[in-house]
């Protein structure tokens, strides 16, 4: 028998879903944020955390609860907004789920179950952060991170990160490669494919590391090719996007959405860490890369594109935007799924001719508090002078 509770908390459930979303007050001239997330744990349907059965649960206790849902890959098949999130459960274990919407910003719903990776990987413990690229060879794939632990290591947080690859047609049958080596990196996450063949290759966007956590002499996010992507092996890895000192990237940085073609170049949405008192500070940024070397930055504005507000800031990990999905549609509509403080997922939205107008109309980060604040004077001056001459 059904326990009669579960009406309830399903009713409960359709009304958060039929809620529909709203602009915030808030504008840049670059994006709008919606109001409310998209995907939060409260989102995950009731049948993945209870026993329905009255006689096994008798007070209607959750079994598998769900502590957090963020982190998503994104693309548009057969006219739906789908994103792969991450879901974290109460025992802090991540799996994968799809989300389903008709406008891309409100009534995102759970297919009926998560995905069930090809479990290959005897010696893996979580996975999570997946990012989904379209290729032009037909196939979509997803690229996520895969933990394990460092067997080396007496410290149980120490954990080793690779690369994990599975492809798909449909984001229902998923087949799983062999995951990323790169001969020259001990450790990747944050691993993106770039949708393009370049050089008759496929193209990995990777985040070198000497360590778990630290990039160590990680210089940014790389680039490298490989010629088999049923066997994928990297070589040279190229930094295209530094890290540097005193900036949003100086603790590390890596990549986020799949680069969006421009007829100016392909923009990437990124993100950015810097260590503070509080902790590390996650934040989103954008450059762009040339179309026929797209490891080489041919813009890069100073300052994020996205930084947490407001509600943003609170949840597990606080203080963090961070993104690995965004949607680009043919009329030029950009959706960017954002995540925060590692617990809910937002949308923001803007379209091409803002993100290119940002890009490559906003000044470079000047490095020195000198040299930045002469921008903002002459900023200022121009400023000045228009309104005096009005």
């Amino acid at each position: 028998m059904i326990h009669p509770a579960y009406y309830e908390e399903k009713a409960k459930q359709e009304e958060l879903l039929a809620r529909k979303n709203v602009k915030s007050g808030s504008y840049n001239g670059i994006f709008t944020r919606y109001m409310y997330p998209v995907l939060t744990a409260a989102h995950a349907p009731v049948e993945w955390q209870y026993d329905l059965d009255q006689d096994m649960n008798p007070y209607f206790m959750k079994r598998l609860g769900i502590n957090a849902v963020f982190n998503a890959g994104a693309v548009k098949l057969n006219g739906k907004y789908c994103v792969v999130a991450r879901v974290e459960g109460w025992d802090r274990k991540s799996f994968f789920a799809v989300a389903e919407s008709d406008n891309g910003i409100d009534g995102f719903r759970f297919r009926e179950e998560p995905v069930l990776l090809p479990d290959t990987c005897p010696e893996e413990t979580n996975v999570y952060d997946m990012r989904l690229t379209q290729h032009e060879d037909g196939w979509i794939y997803g690229v996520f991170c895969s933990e394990s632990k460092d067997v080396e290591n007496s410290d149980l947080s120490a954990a080793v990160a690779a690369a994990g690859i599975v492809r798909t047609k449909d984001l229902q049958k998923w087949e799983r490669l062999p995951n990323l080596v790169t001969l020259q990196s001990p450790q990747q996450r944050n691993v993106l494919l770039h949708p393009y063949f370049v050089n008759g290759k496929y193209a990995f966007y990777t985040r070198p590391m000497d360590g778990f956590i630290n990039t160590g002499s990680g210089g940014g996010i790389g680039f490298g090719l490989c010629d088999d992507i049923a066997r994928a092996v990297i070589g040279e890895e190229i930094i295209t996007s530094r890290r540097r000192y005193h900036t949003i990237t100086e603790s590390k940085n890596g990549a986020g959405a799949v680069p969006i073609r421009t007829d100016r170049g392909f923009i990437h949405i990124a993100h950015g860490v810097r260590n503070t008192a509080a902790g590390l500070r996650y934040v989103i940024y954008a450059f762009a890369t040339d179309l026929e070397k797209p490891w080489q930055v041919i813009a890069e504005p100073g300052g994020y594109l996205i930084a947490p507000e407001g509600e943003e800031r609170v949840g597990d990990v606080s203080n963090v935007v961070f993104t690995n999905g965004a949607i680009a549609e043919e009329d030029g509509r950009v959706l960017i799924y954002y995540a925060s403080s590692d617990t809910r997922l937002h949308v923001a939205e803007t379209d091409i001719k803002h993100l290119t107008d940002y890009v490559f109309n906003t000044p470079p980060d000047a490095l020195r508090s000198a040299d930045c604040v002469k921008q903002r004077v002459s900023l200022i001056r121009r400023n000045r002078e228009l309104l005096e001459n009005k």
